[in-house]
């Protein structure tokens, strides 16, 4: 099994654009049919091109939900929000944070969408329920050849169940096909100019509707911000750098407050650190059992994973490894399966098929397993834990039936008006290098700083959360060099 990194608000791997001209036919758009979708939401759906080198060969429908302006007199127009993945649908997003949005929501209708090849968007499916669990419980550290060689043959068959599944969508679920998707439905919306929130993966996205179309945007507010510039494997080291860095975090933080009120159980008996590298030996030889399934070593490692991504979440995974202390793996793997989308009835939601669909075409890889080999030393040093496991993540964009489309490189947004980047310090998932990295490559762009760990920082810090907003509503920018500490 390979360890796909997914950057997702909830819970990274992403890809470069092709070289396409910046100009492109304004959308002619059909008039949207709401659909009342409850919780004080609206569904729509707007058809786009399959392929937009040949659009009259066909087309699907791209899923978007509406919660309309709360104070409808102050209305400026819709704001397009997305929260990254690839993989992660808009509209359950939009339904479970629009409440954390309520400043935007009275003077914006709130826009969740599911971009092709995810959620209700011509998903991509690769596997049924029982095989992602087989695909899943792989050891993704290849300790022994017939472990090797049974991750590399798992690669090969979940590459080919995706082409097989799920042909007539799979050429075209790039990024730079979503990004001119968003300006469909920002013509669809009866928008003259994009207003956008996009996070983690969702700033790719944003970065390539600048790029494609950039006289089209108001404003822009991209939260964990991805670099365009880094090859697959330099983008999963720095990430393993930056996971390796929130992990120290947490295990010296439980340290501190072994004898604290409430105390970080998981270091009351022994370093946390040294007992979470015997946990994994264990589970390696011996997996735990939780009901009728096991927590196995790479389902730990993901278990672990997920709740780096909010330091709100630590307490939960002291709980976690004090409970796998006690040889009880199931919130450990509760963790793993809201990471994979595994529901309780043994399915899976499809943002890990859609992630390495999304990847795979976005960006090329090498294709040669030596090339994978060559990564460990460099990876182990980076972590013990996650270099191991992540090492051979990008290996199975490599057996992709459909060839790359992106390239790595420096994007431009030349005419576009000042675009919004958030960084934060320790984000594990987009480190603070990449949103510096974007800000040089955007002129014109502002950099807004939030200190601490933690994935984006809207959701984490009110003063990043009020800057944005301000810019969104009212076109103002924090000044340059602006710290959320």
């Amino acid at each position: 099994m390979v360890l796909v990194i997914v950057t997702l608000v909830a819970a990274g791997c992403t890809r470069t654009p092709a070289p396409v001209a910046k100009s492109s036919p304004a959308p002619t758009p059909s008039p949207l049919v709401w659909a009342d979708c409850k919780g004080g939401f609206q569904c729509a759906t707007v058809e786009v091109p399959l392929d937009y080198a040949h659009p009259a060969a066909g087309t699907i429908g791209i899923a978007i939900s509406r919660k309309p302006a709360t104070d409808p007199s102050r209305r400026i127009g819709s704001v397009l929000t997305n929260p990254g993945g690839p993989g992660a649908s808009g509209i359950q997003f939009l339904r479970g944070e629009a409440g954390a949005m309520s400043a935007l929501n009275a003077r914006f209708d709130l826009i969740g969408f599911d971009p092709r090849g995810i959620g209700q968007s011509a998903p991509v499916r690769c596997l049924d329920g029982p095989q992602e669990d087989n695909f899943n419980a792989l050891d993704s550290v290849f300790d022994d050849p017939a472990e090797k060689q049974a991750g590399i043959a798992a690669d090969k068959a979940y590459a080919a169940g995706c082409m097989q599944r799920s042909p007539q969508v799979l050429p075209f679920v790039d990024t730079v096909s979503a990004a001119r998707d968003m300006d469909e439905i920002r013509a669809a919306l009866g928008d003259n100019k994009l207003t956008y929130l996009g996070f983690s993966y969702g700033t790719f996205l944003g970065e390539n509707y600048a790029h494609l179309f950039p006289t089209h945007i108001r404003a822009l507010a991209l939260d964990g911000v991805v670099d365009p510039t880094l090859s697959p494997n330099d983008f999963l080291y720095a990430q393993l750098v930056a996971f390796e860095q929130n992990l120290q975090a947490f295990l010296n933080d439980c340290k501190a407050r072994r004898t604290a009120s409430p105390p970080c159980t998981y270091a009351q008996a022994g370093d946390p650190g040294t007992k979470l590298m015997t946990l994994m030996q264990r589970l390696d030889t011996t997996p735990l059992p939780v009901g009728n399934r096991s927590l196995t070593r790479s389902l730990a490692i993901i278990g672990v994973l997920t709740p780096l991504y909010d330091q709100s979440t630590w307490p939960y995974l002291d709980q976690a490894l004090t409970l796998a202390d006690r040889n009880n793996g199931s919130l450990l793997l509760r963790f793993s399966d809201l990471y994979l989308g595994r529901n309780s009835d043994g399915t899976y939601d499809n943002q890990t098929d859609a992630n390495s669909a999304v990847n795979c075409i976005d960006r090329p890889v090498p294709i040669e397993v030596a090339a994978y080999d060559a990564l460990g030393p460099k990876f182990a040093s980076a972590s013990a834990l996650f270099g191991p496991a992540f090492q051979y993540s990008n290996l199975v964009c490599a057996y992709w039936p459909v060839k790359p489309t992106g390239t790595v490189g420096p994007i431009t947004a030349d005419g576009a008006p000042p675009i919004l980047l958030v960084g934060g310090t320790g984000d594990p998932a987009t480190p603070y290098a990449w949103a510096q990295s974007v800000n040089q490559q955007l002129a014109g762009s502002v950099l807004l700083t939030r200190e601490g760990n933690g994935h984006v920082s809207y959701d984490k810090s009110s003063c990043a959360k009020a800057a944005i907003n301000a810019y969104l509503i009212d076109l103002t920018l924090p000044a340059a060099g602006t710290v959320c500490r």
